[in-house]
């Protein structure tokens, strides 16, 4: 009988064999050949390590996710973070445990109107209401928009860096410290983006990103927070263990806890078992441990991957210049260093219609998607909400009539970006 360990490496290099056959077979033909607005990139490394933590038995999140926290926040520049699953979860977990720290009730919190659902949501959700403005020509939140927007019962700022290009993070950081406002930053488009040589991600009180598998890197699903606060993310870690008081891993070794403490506490004077009390109204957002393995392997992706993203961002701009008379693109501010999730097209004039170039461009094999909920005020589901609106939304309602978008990602080649080209001249000239 063979040894198991044998059988590991036996399904190892097969493993190998398979995804080296894979990559060799790739061709793209156009016009038959989807080309996706996102793709994930991976290949023998995760699903190794995928495979790896599966056959170790261990399905909980463990070890391995502590350390794709350590090396996430690592990579960001920030002293915590905390794995998730899924950037939606992300933005709830953090603005919840923001609430916590702050001893908040209710309020004001500040977003734009171009926004994604679950950023918008959670302010909702936990019982602040969304002091709504527009968004400027970068398609991220307006910067007077805020400053028109801030009163006395303003607690924070909520926002996104859209499509994966940075919102003026400077000029917002200093209005919030002035009006002592916590900042929530939504990077789940802007993973590596960065502001005047700085990360996108560190403006914050906390930050949170997405690995869905369109993002810069991805889990198949899953998504994390960071922040500098250490009691922050204690609280975090706590709502998103269902809110237990104890903060050992699930994996934890010492059958007394890491605090070695675990039968010594008490509820109402009842002896009671840490690992079941309970100081925070919680969930259960936690991601497996192998989806922390795979993550750990696609962050040693994560630059090249970017470096892709601008490439052909820069292949765009050169393919698109000639069709200025009828399309333009967001506005890049000065010092930012945008990492484009998707390249966003705001067609000109009443020429031709979106809803004509994008059933064009996907009878064509080319994707598209709409910028996420347009003016989400425009949605069914926000119609009789309790939100305060301070800014007329006129570029929101723009972007919600003549905005879409098409896929920049790393699985994007040069050749597929002519072909894009091409297609959209055609369509325009005919």
């Amino acid at each position: 009988m063979e040894d198991k360990d044998v059988i590991r490496a036996r399904i190892g290099e097969q493993l190998r064999s398979y995804y080296e056959l894979e990559d060799s077979s790739r061709q793209f033909i156009p016009g038959t050949t989807p080309i996706l607005t996102g793709s994930a990139i991976f290949g023998y490394p995760e699903v190794q390590a995928a495979m790896d933590t599966l056959l170790d038995g261990w399905l909980g999140l463990g070890k391995k996710g502590e350390s794709f926290e350590t090396l996430f926040a690592e990579y960001l520049g920030r002293k915590e973070a905390v794995l998730v699953n899924s950037g939606s979860s992300a933005n709830l977990l953090a603005l919840n445990a923001v609430k916590l720290h702050h001893n908040l009730v209710s309020g004001e919190i500040i977003t734009p109107a171009c926004t994604f659902p679950t950023t918008f949501n959670p302010i909702l959700q936990l019982g602040f209401t969304p002091a709504v403005v527009d968004v400027d020509s970068s398609l991220n939140i307006s910067v007077e928009g805020i400053r028109a927007a801030i009163n006395p019962n303003t607690r924070g700022i909520m926002f996104g860096h859209t499509l994966g290009n940075p919102a003026k993070v400077d000029e917002i950081k200093d209005l919030a410290e002035r009006h002592n406002l916590f900042i929530i930053e939504d990077c789940c488009d802007a993973l590596g983006t960065k502001y005047k040589g700085q990360m996108c991600g560190n403006f914050g009180i906390t930050s949170t990103f997405s690995f869905y598998p369109a993002h810069g890197m991805t889990m198949g699903e899953g998504g994390v927070i960071t922040t500098n606060d250490s009691s922050i993310r204690n609280t975090m870690r706590s709502l998103r263990d269902w809110g237990r008081a104890c903060w050992c891993n699930t994996d934890e070794k010492n059958v007394f806890g890491a605090c070695k403490r675990r039968f010594d506490f008490k509820i109402d004077g009842i002896p009671y078992d840490h690992k079941y009390t309970f100081s925070n109204i919680g969930y259960n957002l936690k991601p497996l441990e192998l989806q922390a393995a795979f993550g750990i392997e696609q962050l040693k992706r994560i630059n090249g991957l970017n470096e892709r993203r601008k490439i052909n961002y820069g292949l765009y701009m050169e393919g698109l210049q000639s069709l200025g008379e009828f399309m333009e693109f967001p506005t890049i501010h000065p010092g930012a260093e945008p990492v484009f999730f998707g390249l966003p097209i705001i067609l000109k004039g009443k020429k031709r219609s979106r809803q004509e170039v994008t059933v064009y461009l996907n009878e064509h094999k080319i994707a598209t998607r709409l910028l996420f909920a347009g003016n989400i005020l425009r949605q069914p589901a926000y119609k009789n909400q309790n939100i305060m609106v301070y800014q007329d939304l006129k570029n929101s309602d723009r972007i919600m009539e003549n905005c879409f978008w098409i896929g920049c990602h790393g699985g994007i080649t040069g050749e597929m970006i002519d072909y894009v080209s091409a297609t959209l001249k055609d369509f325009f000239r005919s």
